[in-house]
Protein backbone atom coordinates (compact mmCIF):
# COMPACT_ATOMS: atom_id res chain seq x y z
CA UNK A 1 0.00 0.00 0.00
CA UNK A 2 1.43 3.18 -1.30
CA UNK A 3 1.84 6.03 1.34
CA UNK A 4 0.25 9.59 -0.09
CA UNK A 5 3.04 12.28 -0.45
CA UNK A 6 3.91 14.37 2.52
CA UNK A 7 4.86 17.99 2.23
CA UNK A 8 8.44 17.07 1.30
CA UNK A 9 7.47 15.14 -1.36
CA UNK A 10 5.54 17.84 -3.03
CA UNK A 11 8.42 20.30 -2.24
CA UNK A 12 10.87 18.35 -4.04
CA UNK A 13 8.91 18.20 -7.09
CA UNK A 14 8.37 22.44 -8.03
CA UNK A 15 10.47 23.31 -10.56
CA UNK A 16 13.35 25.82 -9.30
CA UNK A 17 14.44 26.99 -13.38
CA UNK A 18 14.52 30.73 -12.81
CA UNK A 19 12.00 32.36 -14.93
CA UNK A 20 13.28 34.74 -17.83
CA UNK A 21 11.44 38.00 -18.03
CA UNK A 22 11.62 38.62 -22.02
CA UNK A 23 11.10 42.81 -22.76
CA UNK A 24 8.03 43.68 -24.76
CA UNK A 25 9.16 45.05 -28.38
CA UNK A 26 7.69 48.56 -28.63
CA UNK A 27 7.71 48.16 -32.44
CA UNK A 28 5.57 51.72 -32.77
CA UNK A 29 7.84 53.28 -30.64
CA UNK A 30 10.58 52.96 -33.27
CA UNK A 31 8.44 53.72 -35.99
CA UNK A 32 7.27 56.89 -34.20
CA UNK A 33 10.89 57.64 -33.71
CA UNK A 34 12.32 57.19 -37.11
CA UNK A 35 9.74 59.53 -38.14
CA UNK A 36 10.02 62.13 -35.58
CA UNK A 37 13.78 62.26 -36.56
CA UNK A 38 12.97 62.30 -40.23
CA UNK A 39 10.54 64.99 -40.32
CA UNK A 40 13.03 66.87 -37.82
CA UNK A 41 16.02 66.48 -40.36
CA UNK A 42 13.78 67.66 -43.09
CA UNK A 43 12.86 71.02 -41.49
CA UNK A 44 16.77 71.54 -40.01
CA UNK A 45 17.85 71.28 -43.43
CA UNK A 46 15.39 73.30 -44.45
CA UNK A 47 15.83 76.17 -42.32
CA UNK A 48 19.87 76.35 -42.19
CA UNK A 49 19.78 76.18 -46.39
CA UNK A 50 16.68 78.81 -47.05
CA UNK A 51 18.73 81.73 -48.61
CA UNK A 52 15.85 83.79 -47.68
CA UNK A 53 16.53 83.73 -44.12
CA UNK A 54 19.54 85.70 -44.68
CA UNK A 55 21.68 84.20 -41.39
CA UNK A 56 24.41 86.35 -42.32
CA UNK A 57 21.96 89.18 -41.04
CA UNK A 58 20.72 87.48 -37.93
CA UNK A 59 24.79 86.96 -36.71
CA UNK A 60 24.99 90.40 -37.67
CA UNK A 61 22.33 91.46 -35.48
CA UNK A 62 22.44 89.75 -32.57
CA UNK A 63 23.97 91.58 -30.78
CA UNK A 64 23.72 95.17 -31.94
CA UNK A 65 23.15 97.24 -29.12
CA UNK A 66 19.78 98.77 -30.00
CA UNK A 67 18.70 94.98 -29.94
CA UNK A 68 20.50 94.68 -26.63
CA UNK A 69 18.87 98.03 -25.31
CA UNK A 70 15.11 96.85 -26.54
CA UNK A 71 16.51 93.25 -24.74
CA UNK A 72 17.14 94.86 -21.40
CA UNK A 73 13.82 97.27 -21.55
CA UNK A 74 12.01 93.72 -21.80
CA UNK A 75 13.83 92.22 -18.99
CA UNK A 76 13.00 95.31 -16.66
CA UNK A 77 9.22 95.44 -17.76
CA UNK A 78 9.20 91.71 -17.16
CA UNK A 79 10.64 91.63 -13.73
CA UNK A 80 8.74 94.79 -12.51
CA UNK A 81 5.58 93.33 -13.72
CA UNK A 82 5.78 90.28 -12.29
CA UNK A 83 6.25 92.06 -8.80
CA UNK A 84 3.53 94.42 -9.04
CA UNK A 85 1.77 90.78 -10.00
CA UNK A 86 2.65 88.70 -7.71
CA UNK A 87 2.19 91.31 -4.60
CA UNK A 88 -1.13 92.86 -6.07
CA UNK A 89 -2.55 89.30 -6.35
CA UNK A 90 -1.14 87.93 -3.15
CA UNK A 91 -3.27 91.08 -1.61
CA UNK A 92 -6.42 90.13 -3.97
CA UNK A 93 -6.41 87.04 -2.86
CA UNK A 94 -6.45 87.38 0.75
CA UNK A 95 -9.09 90.05 0.16
CA UNK A 96 -11.25 87.53 -1.48
CA UNK A 97 -11.19 84.96 1.03
CA UNK A 98 -12.08 87.12 3.80
CA UNK A 99 -14.81 86.86 5.82
CA UNK A 100 -15.78 90.33 5.12
CA UNK A 101 -18.17 90.90 2.25
CA UNK A 102 -16.72 94.40 1.85
CA UNK A 103 -13.05 93.26 0.56
CA UNK A 104 -14.61 90.06 -0.92
CA UNK A 105 -16.76 92.10 -3.27
CA UNK A 106 -13.67 94.55 -4.14
CA UNK A 107 -11.41 91.83 -4.86
CA UNK A 108 -13.85 90.28 -7.33
CA UNK A 109 -14.69 93.46 -9.14
CA UNK A 110 -11.18 94.12 -9.99
CA UNK A 111 -10.55 90.83 -10.99
CA UNK A 112 -13.78 91.00 -13.37
CA UNK A 113 -12.34 94.56 -14.44
CA UNK A 114 -9.09 93.29 -15.56
CA UNK A 115 -9.77 89.61 -16.78
CA UNK A 116 -12.59 91.09 -18.47
CA UNK A 117 -10.83 93.91 -20.45
CA UNK A 118 -8.27 93.18 -23.14
CA UNK A 119 -5.03 94.08 -22.34
CA UNK A 120 -4.06 96.08 -24.97
CA UNK A 121 -7.08 98.45 -24.52
CA UNK A 122 -5.43 99.03 -20.94
CA UNK A 123 -2.02 99.84 -22.31
CA UNK A 124 -3.79 102.38 -24.21
CA UNK A 125 -6.18 103.54 -21.78
CA UNK A 126 -3.33 104.19 -19.22
CA UNK A 127 -1.22 105.98 -22.08
CA UNK A 128 -3.67 108.46 -22.63
CA UNK A 129 -5.22 108.90 -19.18
CA UNK A 130 -4.30 112.79 -19.66
CA UNK A 131 -7.37 112.94 -21.47
CA UNK A 132 -9.96 112.45 -18.97
CA UNK A 133 -7.62 113.20 -15.78
CA UNK A 134 -5.01 116.10 -16.81
CA UNK A 135 -4.08 116.56 -13.31
CA UNK A 136 -3.31 113.67 -10.49
CA UNK A 137 -3.61 115.46 -6.94
CA UNK A 138 -3.73 114.13 -3.29
CA UNK A 139 -5.70 115.90 -0.90
CA UNK A 140 -8.87 115.50 1.14
CA UNK A 141 -11.97 113.91 -0.99
CA UNK A 142 -14.07 116.81 -1.93
CA UNK A 143 -11.96 119.13 -0.27
CA UNK A 144 -8.81 121.10 -0.76
CA UNK A 145 -5.89 119.21 -2.34
CA UNK A 146 -2.16 120.14 -1.62
CA UNK A 147 -0.29 118.28 -3.94
CA UNK A 148 -0.24 118.05 -7.84
CA UNK A 149 0.94 116.39 -10.99
CA UNK A 150 0.57 116.74 -14.85
CA UNK A 151 -0.76 113.30 -15.97
CA UNK A 152 1.49 113.33 -18.92
CA UNK A 153 4.34 113.66 -16.80
CA UNK A 154 3.89 111.43 -13.87
CA UNK A 155 2.68 108.88 -16.81
CA UNK A 156 5.36 108.06 -19.54
CA UNK A 157 5.08 105.04 -21.65
CA UNK A 158 7.47 103.17 -19.64
CA UNK A 159 4.92 103.86 -16.41
CA UNK A 160 1.85 103.03 -18.61
CA UNK A 161 3.21 99.85 -19.45
CA UNK A 162 4.31 98.83 -16.40
CA UNK A 163 0.80 99.65 -15.03
CA UNK A 164 -1.00 98.31 -17.59
CA UNK A 165 0.71 94.65 -17.22
CA UNK A 166 1.56 94.76 -13.53
CA UNK A 167 -2.49 95.65 -13.05
CA UNK A 168 -3.59 93.01 -15.23
CA UNK A 169 -1.43 90.45 -14.39
CA UNK A 170 -2.32 91.00 -10.58
CA UNK A 171 -6.25 90.00 -11.72
CA UNK A 172 -4.68 86.43 -13.00
CA UNK A 173 -2.45 86.09 -10.35
CA UNK A 174 -5.19 86.41 -7.63
CA UNK A 175 -6.89 83.18 -8.95
CA UNK A 176 -3.81 81.29 -8.99
CA UNK A 177 -3.04 82.50 -5.46
CA UNK A 178 -6.63 81.92 -4.32
CA UNK A 179 -6.66 78.01 -5.96
CA UNK A 180 -3.34 77.45 -3.70
CA UNK A 181 -4.34 78.90 -0.37
CA UNK A 182 -7.30 76.64 -0.98
CA UNK A 183 -5.63 73.81 -1.78
CA UNK A 184 -4.12 73.44 1.93
CA UNK A 185 -6.34 71.39 4.35
CA UNK A 186 -8.31 73.68 6.65
CA UNK A 187 -8.13 71.67 9.41
CA UNK A 188 -4.55 72.96 9.53
CA UNK A 189 -6.12 76.39 9.93
CA UNK A 190 -8.29 75.49 12.72
CA UNK A 191 -5.39 73.80 14.54
CA UNK A 192 -3.07 76.82 14.28
CA UNK A 193 -6.22 79.07 15.59
CA UNK A 194 -6.76 76.26 18.72
CA UNK A 195 -2.94 77.47 19.25
CA UNK A 196 -3.77 81.08 19.05
CA UNK A 197 -1.97 81.74 16.28
CA UNK A 198 -3.13 85.28 14.33
CA UNK A 199 -4.65 84.52 11.20
CA UNK A 200 -1.67 86.69 9.83
CA UNK A 201 0.79 84.20 11.00
CA UNK A 202 -0.68 81.60 9.87
CA UNK A 203 -0.71 82.02 6.61
CA UNK A 204 2.34 83.25 6.36
CA UNK A 205 4.07 80.53 8.32
CA UNK A 206 1.99 77.61 7.47
CA UNK A 207 -0.55 78.34 4.48
CA UNK A 208 1.66 80.00 2.53
CA UNK A 209 4.72 77.73 2.30
CA UNK A 210 2.42 74.42 2.03
CA UNK A 211 0.62 76.92 -1.41
CA UNK A 212 3.78 77.45 -2.29
CA UNK A 213 3.88 73.93 -4.67
CA UNK A 214 0.40 74.39 -5.86
CA UNK A 215 1.39 78.54 -6.87
CA UNK A 216 4.79 78.06 -8.43
CA UNK A 217 4.22 76.26 -11.27
CA UNK A 218 1.28 78.45 -12.78
CA UNK A 219 3.37 81.49 -11.50
CA UNK A 220 6.14 80.34 -13.95
CA UNK A 221 4.23 80.17 -16.74
CA UNK A 222 2.71 83.60 -15.88
CA UNK A 223 6.31 84.40 -16.14
CA UNK A 224 7.18 83.26 -19.23
CA UNK A 225 3.91 84.68 -21.07
CA UNK A 226 4.71 87.99 -19.36
CA UNK A 227 7.76 88.15 -21.44
CA UNK A 228 6.36 87.75 -24.17
CA UNK A 229 3.64 89.56 -23.61
CA UNK A 230 5.73 92.96 -23.22
CA UNK A 231 6.19 93.39 -26.71
CA UNK A 232 2.00 94.14 -27.04
CA UNK A 233 3.69 97.82 -25.51
CA UNK A 234 4.17 98.90 -29.19
CA UNK A 235 1.23 99.72 -29.29
CA UNK A 236 2.00 103.21 -26.87
CA UNK A 237 5.80 103.23 -28.63
CA UNK A 238 7.46 102.38 -25.54
CA UNK A 239 11.04 100.78 -27.21
CA UNK A 240 11.60 97.11 -26.08
CA UNK A 241 12.86 93.86 -28.10
CA UNK A 242 10.67 93.64 -30.74
CA UNK A 243 10.19 97.38 -30.87
CA UNK A 244 13.28 97.46 -31.38
CA UNK A 245 13.86 94.79 -34.37
CA UNK A 246 10.58 96.60 -36.18
CA UNK A 247 12.70 100.24 -36.00
CA UNK A 248 15.90 98.41 -37.86
CA UNK A 249 13.44 96.34 -40.13
CA UNK A 250 11.51 99.39 -41.06
CA UNK A 251 15.47 101.05 -41.67
CA UNK A 252 17.09 98.50 -43.70
CA UNK A 253 14.11 96.30 -45.03
CA UNK A 254 16.05 92.97 -43.39
CA UNK A 255 11.91 92.07 -41.93
CA UNK A 256 12.96 87.91 -41.78
CA UNK A 257 15.87 88.18 -40.26
CA UNK A 258 15.08 91.20 -37.61
CA UNK A 259 12.17 88.50 -36.73
CA UNK A 260 14.38 85.77 -36.35
CA UNK A 261 16.95 87.71 -33.97
CA UNK A 262 14.34 88.79 -32.28
CA UNK A 263 12.54 85.24 -31.72
CA UNK A 264 15.53 83.68 -30.85
CA UNK A 265 16.21 86.08 -27.83
CA UNK A 266 12.81 85.47 -26.56
CA UNK A 267 13.41 81.86 -26.99
CA UNK A 268 16.74 81.92 -24.97
CA UNK A 269 15.02 83.64 -22.32
CA UNK A 270 12.07 81.66 -21.55
CA UNK A 271 14.46 79.25 -21.63
CA UNK A 272 16.35 80.51 -18.79
CA UNK A 273 13.14 80.93 -16.86
CA UNK A 274 11.87 77.62 -17.15
CA UNK A 275 15.19 76.14 -15.62
CA UNK A 276 14.92 78.86 -12.97
CA UNK A 277 11.13 77.04 -12.77
CA UNK A 278 12.24 73.85 -12.30
CA UNK A 279 14.53 74.44 -10.14
CA UNK A 280 12.23 76.87 -7.45
CA UNK A 281 9.69 73.97 -7.90
CA UNK A 282 12.25 70.93 -6.56
CA UNK A 283 13.02 73.64 -3.51
CA UNK A 284 9.57 73.81 -2.82
CA UNK A 285 8.69 70.23 -2.85
CA UNK A 286 11.89 68.70 -0.99
CA UNK A 287 10.34 66.06 1.49
CA UNK A 288 7.18 65.49 -1.12
CA UNK A 289 6.63 62.34 -3.09
CA UNK A 290 6.75 64.89 -6.03
CA UNK A 291 10.15 65.75 -5.59
CA UNK A 292 11.03 61.86 -6.14
CA UNK A 293 8.97 62.36 -8.96
CA UNK A 294 10.78 64.86 -10.44
CA UNK A 295 13.53 62.95 -10.18
CA UNK A 296 12.68 60.53 -12.78
CA UNK A 297 12.78 61.09 -16.36
CA UNK A 298 8.85 60.52 -16.67
CA UNK A 299 8.78 62.28 -19.71
CA UNK A 300 10.45 59.99 -21.82
CA UNK A 301 7.82 57.57 -20.52
CA UNK A 302 4.95 59.18 -20.65
CA UNK A 303 6.26 60.07 -24.56
CA UNK A 304 6.64 56.55 -25.12
CA UNK A 305 10.00 56.93 -26.65
CA UNK A 306 11.96 55.01 -24.33
CA UNK A 307 13.97 52.50 -27.31
CA UNK A 308 15.18 50.21 -24.89
CA UNK A 309 12.75 47.06 -23.93
CA UNK A 310 14.47 46.52 -20.00
CA UNK A 311 13.86 49.10 -16.60
CA UNK A 312 10.53 49.56 -15.25
CA UNK A 313 7.60 50.80 -16.63
CA UNK A 314 8.35 49.04 -20.30
CA UNK A 315 6.40 46.22 -19.84
CA UNK A 316 7.07 42.45 -20.42
CA UNK A 317 6.53 38.87 -21.06
CA UNK A 318 7.29 35.99 -18.70
CA UNK A 319 8.21 32.91 -20.66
Amino acid sequence: MSTPPGPADSWQEVDTTPIKAVPVRHYGRWIAGVIIVFVAFIVIRSVVTNSALQWPVVGEYLFDGRIINGLRNTLLLTVLSMLIGIVGGVLLAVMRLSPNLLMSGAASIYIWLFRGTPLIAQLVIWNFLALAYPKIGLGIPFGPTFISWDTNTLINQFVASLLGLGLNEAAYMAEIVRGGLQSVDSGQLEASSALGMSRGKTLRRIILPQAMRVIIPPTGNETISMLKTTSLVVVIGYFELFVSAQTIYSQNYKTVPLLIVAATWYLFMTSVLTIVQLYIERYFARGTSRATAQRNKWGSRMLGFRFGSGGSGSGGSVQ
